[in-house]
């Protein structure tokens, strides 16, 4: 399994890379829209959607996603930057004080269109996030960078908790993740960053060393809880993952949990950055 996953990983890589460094900004964002459609027929599964309910879900998510990119294209780059930042204020009061609670609470959320909402909520920003830090300058290192951060924090974590794995995290939502894979993913991404902010142009001329690090080390928190709150979830639902799209991984959910939960707030500190 661990060969199939790391096979899978690689192609991805090697076709995000290709995606992000060769093809025009249209195409990627016709990618981002196809990506968030898949994320929504996999919530909708877990949200005990099907049928007429389950499609009209699905439309709904495709004219939301149509909907801010065809405001993108209709408004002043400042109009642009206030819309965005309410669909991030949305994902940050989510991931912030929402899917805490949620967890701390144990809450089981049985009515279908709280979980709807939910999955907007989710997917959305994420999506939106894509775009605006694909766009961002020196582009697309700052997407990159992001995305990269976010798959240390997973591999690293991985493999502490397989080797030195002892003390659950919260055994009744993912019994798999311990507390020495939350340091394995610390010590993972300090290493990381340390490597970018030594070889990279954009880092290195900055004493940024400290502040990116600490950043870091928030960025894995929102990861986990991005990771814990979708096996929340699929507990609820009585399934081990979202769906079968990926081998070894499961469903596209199961791979960008701990993006959704990280580049809708980085997305919105570029832009806050941006005002001020």
């Amino acid at each position: 399994m661990l060969k199939l996953r790391v096979l899978t990983a690689a192609i991805l890589l090697a076709l995000l890379l290709a995606v992000l460094f060769a093809l025009p900004p249209a195409v990627w964002a016709a990618l981002i829209v196809a990506m968030v459609m898949q994320g929504a027929v996999e919530w909708s599964r877990l949200s005990g959607l099907s049928g007429g309910k389950a499609n009209i879900y699905w439309g709904l998510t495709l004219l939301f996603m149509l909907g801010l990119l065809w405001a993108d294209a209709g408004t002043t780059e400042a109009q642009q930057v206030y819309i965005h930042l309410a669909v991030y204020v949305v994902s940050a009061l989510l991931w912030l004080i929402i899917v805490p609670t949620w967890l701390m609470a144990g809450w089981k959320v049985r009515q279908p269109l709280l979980m709807a909402l939910t999955g907007w909520a989710v997917l959305v920003p994420t999506g939106l996030a894509m775009l605006d830090l694909r766009a961002a300058n020196p582009q697309p290192w700052i997407l990159l960078f992001m995305m990269g951060l976010v798959w240390m924090a997973d591999i690293a974590a991985y493999f502490a908790g397989r080797r030195f794995g002892k003390n659950k995290l919260a055994p009744s939502i993912s019994p798999g993740k311990t507390w020495e894979g939350v340091a394995g993913a610390l010590l993972g991404v300090s290493v990381y960053v340390a490597l970018v902010w030594s070889f990279s142009p954009y880092f290195a001329h900055r004493e940024v060393l400290p502040i990116l690090l600490l950043a870091s080390w928030w960025w894995v928190g929102l990861a986990v809880i991005g990771d814990l709150f979708e096996s929340a979830i699929k507990r609820q639902a009585g399934v081990k993952d979202s769906g079968a799209l990926l081998p070894g991984h499961g469903g596209l959910l199961d791979r960008i949990d701990a993006l959704t939960s990280t580049l809708p707030l980085a997305a919105m500190a570029m832009l806050l950055q941006k005002l001020g």
